[in-house]
């Protein structure tokens, strides 16, 4: 028989080695799709501006012009979209708050009922809820997590949103540009370093997926050459028909 008082080292060992990955994403994902956005929309555009036959000078004006367009439009998107979010969970938490103290016993036996069905001994699932229930703040936060499925301490910012995007969308869509800002007078040189991005991007990703680092990186490397052909075909296209 194990001694209670003693600890299992193997047992210690095993619950410090076992961590998950963060399967929502944190801030890496949405920062790196950002980027991937702005690389695969900026080259789209880029390139097929470049196969109507466009001097690199139009080429260049037409990427920073994308570059600026492109994540302007996705701050004031993201900042909009969380600061609706926030303002409709603030809303839902405010209801729940009125609820609290309008009917303190019928959210107690709500509570109760929700730990019951988990599987929680009835008389022990009511005395939870009606300790948790001494503090307002605390039973506010519990009904939130278990109802709306939302953390009150926790709400996404829509500045930092929309920064985040920005930035990230900004340092993706600059890529293509580089090349042409150095002194490149073809696109190839802007092409190869736009795909090269999207394979680090794509493998980036992986972190957060069950994939591997290549298969992410190649992935998203075809996509967004697909893309890029396509456009610069448009290009040469319209280009040819316009002329």
């Amino acid at each position: 028989m194990s001694d209670a008082g003693v600890s299992d080292p193997t047992h210690a060992a095993h619950r410090d080695n076992h961590t998950h990955r963060d399967v929502n994403g944190g801030w890496l994902r949405p920062a790196v799709f950002g980027a991937m956005d702005g690389l695969v929309s900026n080259l789209g555009l880029m390139t097929g501006v470049a196969g109507s036959s466009a001097s690199s000078q139009t080429i260049v004006i037409a990427g920073l012009s994308g570059l600026a367009a492109g994540a302007f439009s996705m701050a004031a998107g993201e900042y909009t979209s969380v600061a609706s979010q926030r303002e409709l969970v603030q809303a839902e938490l405010e209801v729940e708050r009125r609820e609290l103290r309008r009917s303190p016993g019928e959210e107690v036996q709500e509570l109760a009922a929700l730990y019951e069905s988990r599987g929680v001994d009835g008389a022990l699932a009511l005395e939870v809820a009606r300790q948790l229930h001494r503090d307002p703040e605390q039973a506010l936060e519990i009904h939130a997590r278990e109802e709306l499925g939302i953390d009150p301490a926790d709400l996404p910012s829509p500045t930092v949103a929309a920064v985040s995007s920005f930035l990230s969308f900004s340092l993706g869509a600059v890529l293509p540009v580089v090349p042409y800002l150095f002194g490149a007078t073809v696109l190839w040189p802007a092409v190869v370093l736009a795909l090269v991005g999207l394979f680090v991007c794509g493998a980036v990703v992986s972190r957060v997926t069950a994939r591997s680092w290549w298969y992410s990186g190649l992935r998203q490397l075809a996509l967004g050459g697909a893309a890029a052909a396509v456009t610069y075909g448009l290009g040469a296209l319209f280009g040819v028909t316009v002329g």
